[in-house]
């Protein structure tokens, strides 16, 4: 079914409420655009209390989903292991133009070596050699990436990363500049 989702284009939206008039609905190839050149991406997780969590990470956008990497004892790997549902947003960080997208979905993890390995290659290819990684144990291995803190023995599972796929079920676009745009793309039966 996931694949199937990822094959079909979303249903596209205009949300004429929040959006200027005679504004149309972005493409949806514009706001996967986004999605692979965005560098700084923001991802909310549920702490375990039911209080949010956001913090600001690398992704790449490939096989029509986000993919991240967490550590399993960093806060966002904990509140994954006890609830996957996600939000990762993105865009331009100013008022006069861009577009800003925000991804709904859940967060599933990869843990097939060949596939860590093709996503390890987006990774350096996207984010340089200081990014680059192995892949060990159904997770990305990070003692060689320069950007990864030294492991320290606190940390048994220093240099582990486990990798998250998000294939969305909703993404929301907000067009700035000449034009306001909301637009709402849905994916499956379940994209609300």
């Amino acid at each position: 079914m996931r694949e199937q989702a990822r094959a079909r284009e979303p249903r596209t939206e205009l949300d004429a409420r929040y959006s200027s008039p005679g504004a149309t609905a972005t493409p949806w190839a514009e706001a996967a655009a986004r999605l692979e050149e965005s560098e700084i991406f923001w991802l909310t997780t549920v702490r375990p209390d039911g209080r949010p969590h956001v913090t600001p990470l690398l992704a790449v956008w490939a096989d029509g989903a986000l993919h991240f990497a967490t550590g399993p004892t960093e806060r966002k790997g904990l509140n994954l292991a006890a609830n996957p549902h996600v939000v990762l947003t993105t865009g331009t960080n100013g008022y006069g133009g861009g577009l800003d997208v925000v991804v709904e979905g859940e967060a599933v993890r990869v843990a097939d070596e060949e596939r860590l390995a093709g996503l390890a290659a987006a990774w350096e290819g996207k984010y340089g050699p200081d990014w680059r990684f192995g892949v060990r144990d159904g997770a990305f291995d990070s003692t060689s990436a320069a950007a990864a803190p030294p492991p320290t023995e606190e940390d048994a599972g220093a240099g582990r990363a486990l990798v998250f796929e998000v294939a969305p079920r909703t993404v929301f676009g907000f067009g700035r500049g000449a034009e306001f745009s909301q637009t709402r793309w849905r994916f499956g039966a379940d994209g609300r």
